[in-house]
C-alpha cells in the first residue's frame, strides 16, 4: 500500500512570507514553494490549501530515506513542537526546489532560444522577399 504525506512550512523571507510544501510518496519527496506576501492566517493557508493545492508545480520526486517504526507519543509531540519553531527549511526540501528551479531555467532558456531562431528566420525570410520584390520592378 502506497502512504502519501505532506508538510507545510512557512517561514519569513526577506520582505515575504514564504510556504514550503513537502510531499513524500513511494520514498520520494518532491516539493513546491509558495510565496505568499502578508503574513498569512492560519485558515487563510486552510483556505489556500484546499483551493490550490492541485495547481501546484511539485518538483520531480527525489529519493527520499523514510523511516517506518512505532514511535513514544511524548517524542513525537516534542519533535512536531521543535519543527512548530523550525524557522529554515530541510536540506533535501532545499536541493528538491533547487533541482525545479533549474528545470524550468533550462526550460525557459529552450523556449526562448526557438522565439529568438524563428525571429530570425521571419526576418530573413522578409528580406528575401523584399529583395525579389525589388529585383522584379527593374
Amino acid at each position: 500500500m502506497d502512504k502519501v504525506s505532506g508538510s507545510l512550512t512557512v517561514f519569513f523571507e526577506e520582505s515575504f512570507w514564504v510556504g514550503v510544501f513537502e510531499r513524500v510518496s513511494d520514498s520520494k519527496l518532491s516539493v513546491c514553494k509558495v510565496t505568499f506576501g502578508a503574513e498569512p492566517k492560519d485558515y487563510g493557508i486552510y483556505d489556500f490549501i484546499l483551493k490550490n493545492y492541485y495547481q501546484l508545480q511539485f518538483s520531480s520526486a527525489m529519493a527520499n530515506d523514510v523511516k517506518e517504526a512505532s514511535r513514544n507519543p511524548k517524542r513525537v509531540q516534542r519533535e512536531v513542537r521543535k519543527q512548530i519553531q523550525n524557522t529554515g527549511i530541510g536540506t533535501k526540501s532545499q536541493q528538491a526546489l533547487k533541482l525545479q528551479q533549474e528545470q524550468l531555467k533550462t526550460e525557459r532558456k529552450t523556449v526562448s532560444r526557438e522565439q529568438r531562431e524563428a525571429e530570425k528566420q521571419r526576418q530573413f525570410e522578409l528580406k528575401q522577399q523584399k529583395k525579389k520584390e525589388k529585383h522584379r520592378g527593374r
